[in-house]
């Protein structure tokens, strides 16, 4: 089964990335297609409760553990400093296979397409000024300086199709 393509919704801190991703998959969802997301983070802290089970067979050495509730299924699995980023990727993408679409909020540095979140007020110019990689622009100002499309904010309809199109699901 081929993996489902995977899309990082980008930005600075405070640009609006995670309303952003919320609202594409409700949107995505509303046309029925079945979307998985990704938080990326660069800051270092433990998604599982210390003391826990699941958290003492991680310390005994399990190379993944898992939890299985009613409502809720979870991984935990432990990677090495030398893992590179894009290897990360790999079991979520898998755990992913019957969705249509992968959202990951951040990573900047990846190969998958990016899309930055940008906002007027915003001290810094775009990232896209900077990094080629990125596809297009979402902002409140659409006369910004950009080397790529800048969609408006304030159309989650266009943004959403824009994104269809960037991964070939159009």
């Amino acid at each position: 089964m081929t993996p489902p393509p995977r899309i990082h919704i980008v930005g600075r801190r405070n640009c609006g990335k995670t309303t952003l991703v919320c609202d594409l998959i409700a949107e995505f969802t509303e046309r029925g297609l079945r979307v998985a997301s990704i938080k990326h983070t660069h800051h270092q802290h433990e998604l599982d409760t210390p003391g826990k089970d699941s958290w003492k067979h991680r310390q005994a050495g399990a190379a993944l553990v898992g939890i299985l509730s009613p409502g809720m299924t979870a991984l935990f699995r432990p990677y090495e400093q030398t893992h590179r980023n894009e290897d990360r990727y790999l079991p979520l993408i898998t755990a992913a296979a019957d969705c249509q679409l992968v959202i990951v909020e951040g990573d900047l540095h990846t190969i998958a397409p990016k899309v930055e979140v940008w906002r007027q007020a915003a001290v810094e110019p775009p990232w896209a000024t900077e990094v080629s990689e990125i596809c297009a622009i979402v902002s409140d100002d659409l006369t910004a300086d950009a080397p790529c499309p800048v969609w408006p904010r304030s159309n989650i309809a266009a943004i959403a199709d824009g994104l269809l199109r960037l991964v070939d699901l159009d």
